[in-house]
């Protein structure tokens, strides 16, 4: 044994000898050049750093030096004078930079005793953008504590306690962009929430909701969603929805004792509340009511170009409810699927929540939570009933009741064969005018011209008119399509279903958006909102939006403004961007029987500058109320929208109109005692992006801008239809 370790470490020892000779002739290769090499090296670089293989050859030659031994010294002294050259870059820049933090120092100290020269007042504040992170935070964080509250209440079967009492509540769906010294005053419309001018311009910053299927987090908490149902409460909500089925039903057969037509209406009728109240009113109940809750009731009737199928679909698919009706309905949504195609799929009961508009900021939303309730009665038939929860189950949760909801109300749909539909609508509801409406639109809103069933069904027979033409039906088009193949033209009626969606949604009066009243020319008011996208919502371009609105009364008819706006052979007599420009269709897609209703895609040539590309739709329903909807889009988003490719990424600022017919027949008047003539009332709309970086501030100059667009534009329009 001793005798192996001895030769073991026998061994070792020669094996540290072998690798300490190895090192010593590695470090023999390394040599020093003499002072000679270096100075010619130098000398050489000075002329040529990058020497090629001929001269690297001769100065191997005249120092002695290998070929590689010169390409490697070269290459280490490029590498030194580039690293030589990064740190004096990197010192000078440093010393800039030391530089500009003083003078922003200096500034800041500065700015701390700016007074405003107009108002006197203080500066506006730096971190104001922080606070609006702050608040999409809170929104954020109260979204999540609703959610769990909402599941906590299904599982101990009764509501949850967020916040205790006394707590108070912030409104997180705004952020001021505040402007000293405007000397603006302004008087609140009727709708919306309004914030007058008054010293210092103040506008609220909010985030739009646009035509996508969601809501910003900074909506949620404005909402008055309906409490979750509990198990207890299930059985109640399936009897009250059963009575509200029965009793849609009879209303849509019922005779002559509790409708009455309506003068001059076409058939459409209203609905004699004595009447009803003494047939449908509820053993033990009293029929009183506020002297300031008005009853809407209407029922009307078309065939429309859907199946019975279809249409079920779109009424409990809130995202495609909304599709079909942009114009009437702002936001929609399920908060609690109570019963979910039972029997077949024949029978659907849920809690839905809505918001209704009427396309101004100067009348107020609707905001309705109910039971939708769909049921297949018959081969071929269906019944969708609405009717809103008993006022009881508000309070009970601790809420104020709602003071408007909807009666027992709905459609019936029955299958005509070859993919048409007859739809008996009823319209019927409580109302309570929070707000006073505006003597322009009282008379269209009260009479129900803006809500009620006429409405309703003349939007829908458009709405199946667009989707038939969609899937390129026989007999719903009139004309022929040009200029687009067949998926761009799948492409372009998508882009511009949203451009339509993005312009009603821009328009409502909901407690999301925030609107501010300025004087306008002639006397006409002018909505003011300022939105923002950071990139959250794709489709809308990114940074500070601000969109403007008014409406005026014209004594022209509907139909005469509506073709004057769509004809683009007119559009130089009221659009400012054409500067007397020829606009020149590129494509047209018609999508209904009505050669007004159709989507075009516009050329206006700009000289010497670029050609602006311009995608618009025109539309027009029965009740007589039409839109014309436009957005600029550059070449390359056109070219890809017609070649087919998804059109959900292109950024959208529509702007546009929408007309009602108003006056005798219509409903508008400027007193109760002195009607208008016949004419229409006419809403105008812009966008204008102000700039792509979110946190820009607004200045007086943006807002004097769109109001100027927005008042020329309505002077033009005076003008061309000699309303002046």
């Amino acid at each position: 044994m001793d005798f192996g370790d001895d030769q073991e470490g026998g061994s070792e020892s020669n094996q540290h000898q072998q690798q300490q000779q190895n090192q010593n002739q590695r470090r023999k290769r390394y040599h020093r050049h003499t002072p000679r090499q270096i100075q010619t090296l130098e000398a050489m670089f000075k002329e040529c750093p990058h020497p090629d293989e001929a001269q690297r050859a001769n100065l191997s030659r005249e120092l002695g030096l290998e070929a590689r031994q010169i390409k490697f010294w070269f290459q280490n002294r490029r590498t030194q004078m580039k690293a030589q050259h990064e740190r004096q870059d990197n010192c000078f820049l440093r010393q800039e930079n030391d530089k500009i933090r003083c003078e922003n120092i200096a500034m800041r100290e500065a700015l701390k005793n700016v007074i405003c020269p107009t108002c006197g007042g203080p500066p506006i504040a730096e971190d104001y953008f922080d606070e609006q992170k702050l608040r999409m935070e809170n929104a954020r964080l109260k979204q999540e504590l609703d959610s769990v509250a909402g599941l906590t209440a299904k599982y101990l079967g009764r509501p949850f306690t967020q916040l205790p009492q006394g707590t108070p509540q912030m409104n997180v769906s705004s952020l001021d962009l505040s402007m000293g010294g405007v000397p603006m005053g302004g008087v609140p419309m009727g709708g919306g929430h309004h914030q007058p001018f008054g010293g210092g311009l103040s506008l609220d910053l909010d985030l739009l909701s646009g035509a996508g299927l969601g809501m910003p987090l900074s909506d949620m908490p404005t909402m008055h969603l309906p409490a979750p149902v509990t198990e207890k409460e299930r059985p109640d909500m399936a009897k009250m929805a059963t009575r509200a089925m029965d009793e849609l039903i009879r209303l849509t057969q019922q005779g002559g004792n509790v409708w009455v037509k309506i003068p001059g209406g076409d058939g459409r009728e209203t609905i004699d509340v004595q009447e009803y109240d003494s047939i449908y009113s509820k053993p033990g109940s009293s029929n009183f009511r506020a002297g300031d809750i008005r009853v809407e009731g209407s029922r009307d009737s078309a065939i429309v170009c859907m199946s019975p199928v279809n249409l079920v679909e779109v009424f409990m698919d809130p995202s495609k409810f909304m599709e079909f009706f942009p114009s009437i309905v702002s936001h929609a949504r399920i908060t609690d699927p109570l019963v979910n195609g039972l029997n077949g799929r024949n029978e659907s009961l849920v809690m839905m929540y809505e918001q209704l508009q009427f396309m101004t900021p100067a009348v107020p939303t609707r905001e309705f939570s109910f039971l939708r309730y769909c049921r297949q009665i018959d081969q071929g038939m269906w019944a969708i009933a609405d009717v809103s929860a008993d006022m009881q189950r508000e309070a009970h949760y601790g809420a104020p009741p709602p003071r408007s909801r909807r009666l027992p109300s709905g459609c019936l749909i029955a299958d005509m064969t070859n993919g048409y539909s007859k739809v008996t609508w009823v319209e019927h509801m409580e109302i309570e005018d929070k707000s006073p409406i505006g003597p322009l639109y009282r008379d269209i809103v009260q009479s129900g011209a803006a809500f009620g069933a006429h409405r309703w069904v003349a939007a829908l027979h458009r709405a199946c008119e667009r989707y038939a033409s969609s899937l390129e039906v026989p007999g719903v088009m009139h004309g022929e399509t040009t200029g687009v193949t067949a998926e761009g033209r799948r492409s372009m009626m998508a882009l511009s279903q949203r451009m339509v969606s993005s312009f009603c949604g821009g328009m409502t009066a909901s407690p999301q958006h925030q609107w501010t009243t300025m004087p306008g020319a002639a006397g006409n008011e002018v909505c003011v909102r300022v939105s923002m996208n950071q990139g959250s919502q794709p489709g809308h371009p990114n940074g500070v939006v601000l969109g403007a609105a008014t409406s005026v009364w014209l004594p022209v008819p509907a139909d005469h403004v509506f073709g004057f706006l769509r004809d683009e052979n007119t559009r130089t007599q009221w659009d400012v961007l054409c500067k007397e420009n020829s606009v020149q269709p590129v494509s047209r897609i018609p999508n209904g029987p009505n050669p007004g209703n159709c989507i075009t895609l516009l050329r206006t040539p700009q000289g010497g500058q670029a050609t602006i590309l311009v995608l618009q739709e025109s539309c027009t329903d029965a009740s007589g109320c039409s839109m014309v909807v436009y957005s600029p889009i550059d070449i390359p988003a056109a070219n890809m929208m017609m070649s087919g490719a998804d059109p959900s990424g292109i950024p959208l600022l529509p702007s546009g109109f929408a007309i009602w017919p108003a006056g005798v027949g219509g409903g508008a008047s400027t007193s109760a005692a002195t009607p208008m003539a016949a004419g229409c009332i006419v809403s105008v709309a812009f966008q204008i992006l102000i700039s792509s970086l979110p946190s820009s501030k607004l200045n007086a100059e943006s807002i004097a801008t769109v109001n100027n667009l927005v008042s020329t534009t309505v002077q033009n329009i005076k003008a061309a239809l000699n309303c002046v």
